[in-house]
């Protein structure tokens, strides 16, 4: 037939999975896929982006320089800050970015039941604790009696 080891040679070599999940594992702790999202983005941004504008945080908005005919909407972005949540565009960007208008809004045009953003914090110290959870002393009010259990006998 032929030699076994040659045949050996060719074939990839895995790490044990414990390795590679550890490898995988420093590499996103590092930011490496963070990070190359972003080279990727700025290339891109950078042959392909046209400048809109920015907002009073400092997130720049792009848009396509050359519209596709094949696409019937404009491709939009944004460049967050780095560690930032998406959910953070502000009102006066969010309907641009997603077609609905054709320039952003002005932001005298904000409202003034509009509130700034903020983040979610569930999950962190400064989320919502209600009455009885177990960060706020896990004591709830007193059951009032008015409640009775199903029972499947009755």
């Amino acid at each position: 037939m032929g030699d076994n080891s040659a045949a050996a040679a060719r074939v990839r070599q895995r790490p044990p999975p414990g390795l590679a999940r550890a490898r995988m594992d420093r590499s996103v702790r590092g930011g490496y896929i963070h990070q190359m999202t972003t080279i990727g983005t700025r290339l891109f941004t950078m042959f392909r982006g046209r400048l809109i504008g920015k907002d009073a945080d400092g997130r720049a908005y792009y848009e396509d320089r050359r519209p596709r005919v094949a696409h019937k909407r404009i491709k939009r972005w944004v460049i967050y800050r780095p560690g930032e949540d998406p959910s953070a565009v502000p009102a006066e960007w969010w309907n641009w970015l997603h077609n609905a208008d054709e320039n952003p809004l002005p932001p005298t045009a904000r409202k003034p039941w509009q509130l700034p953003f903020q983040p979610n914090l569930t999950g962190e110290p400064g989320g919502y604790r209600p009455p009885g959870s177990d960060y706020n002393g896990g004591r709830r009010p007193t059951s009032t009696g008015d409640y009775e259990a199903w029972t499947p006998d009755s």
